[in-house]
């Protein structure tokens, strides 16, 4: 009696996998109109903490978002600006990237050819083309340029969604079958999500900062742009980081030299340790519920499926789906894989 059971189980879950396929097949499909909307969902899980504390103080509900929303663009006109700004000096410095490039080079090849390999420094420097790396700079000028649109329909999105919180639970319980137990799951997944977020933007915050004013104070150019991209990027888990301290270590080798590389290198390294992998656990603990394999797992496959911003959401996104499997019947031995460690055996 016990086979046809387990035949039926396995029907459930092949029959569940292939839903899944679908799903993200439409996912990838509309990448173009889930990615924004995800995108403004998240934002508006962060801010609605802060819209709950000015709603202490007594302002209604739509001042408190109008103002949140203000602020917010404000800080994205200036940051844009301050950007736009930064990267149009960033390109009129390329090209001197090709000529600042031939002397470490040189100083390299004698040591390259003592151990085997030869290498001509004339026909590399070939390979070196400033001009490239311009238009991909200028495209993404002009896109800032065109970005305040975006934005604008972004944080729009966003207002909606936070005007919509307080009727969204009663319209929730109507659609359910069981409205207990999916609202208990929904309000899971949600602190789950903003814990993560909230506490997520704050470190990511504060890495940027410091990167920042670390660079600066080394007199390395284009500071601002090097702390903002290691606040973007933290959000990336393992390998985040890494990416955001190659490009300044590739700028302070050319123009610096070895030895200032390796301070920065170092820096980044103490930032990183220090955030990373000492606050971060510290503040956040061990409420993700994933294994280190599958953060790492995710971060590919989302960023396969919506691009970078599935890459900054990988963590939260993946939460999401585990809880979701943890209440359906066919999706509890994925959720178990998904997790960081093995459920209570039954006694016998």
């Amino acid at each position: 009696m016990s086979k046809p059971v387990i035949t039926l189980n396995g029907l459930k879950l092949v029959i569940m996998l292939g839903m899944l396929v679908i799903i993200f097949a439409g996912i990838k499909v509309a990448a173009d109109i889930i990615v924004p909307f995800t995108l403004a969902l998240f934002i508006a899980v962060i801010l609605e903490p802060l819209v709950g504390l000015i709603e202490h103080c007594r302002i209604p509900r739509v001042l408190a978002v109008t103002l949140l929303t203000g602020l917010f663009i404000m800080l994205a006109v200036v940051l844009i600006a301050y950007l736009g700004t930064s990267l149009n000096e960033l390109a009129r410095t390329l090209p001197q990237y090709r000529s600042s490039l031939i002397v470490p080079l040189q100083a390299i090849e004698p040591w390259l050819r003592h151990i085997g390999i030869s290498v001509s420094v004339d026909e590399l420097i070939k390979y070196i083309d400033p001009s490239a790396a311009m238009t991909t700079l200028s495209g993404l000028i002009s896109q800032l340029s065109n970005a305040m649109f975006s934005v604008f329909l972004l944080l729009l999105t966003v207002v909606f969604m936070l005007l919509e919180v307080p009727q969204l639970p009663a319209k929730l319980q109507r659609v359910m079958h069981h409205p207990r137990d999916g609202m208990a799951a929904i309000q899971r997944a949600v602190n789950a999500v903003s814990h993560y977020l909230v506490l997520k933007t704050a470190i990511s915050l504060v890495t940027g900062l410091v990167i920042w004013i670390m660079l600066a104070a080394m007199g390395i150019r284009f500071a601002f742009v090097w702390g903002l991209l290691a606040f973007a990027l933290n959000y990336i888990p393992n390998i985040g980081s890494v990416l955001a301290a190659i490009f300044p270590v590739m700028q302070v080798l050319v123009f610096h030299g070895a030895y200032d590389a390796l301070m920065v290198g170092l820096g980044y390294l103490l930032v990183n340790m220090i955030f990373g992998n000492i606050l971060e656990p510290r503040i956040m603990g061990r409420g993700l519920g994933l294994s280190t394999l599958v953060v790492l797992l995710s971060l590919i496959f989302w960023g396969w499926l919506m691009g970078p911003v599935g890459m900054l959401l990988s963590v939260p996104l993946t939460i999401v789906v585990k809880i979701a499997l943890e209440h359906t019947e066919g999706g509890q031995g994925i959720a178990i894989l998904l997790g960081d460690k093995l459920p209570d055996t039954p006694a016998d």
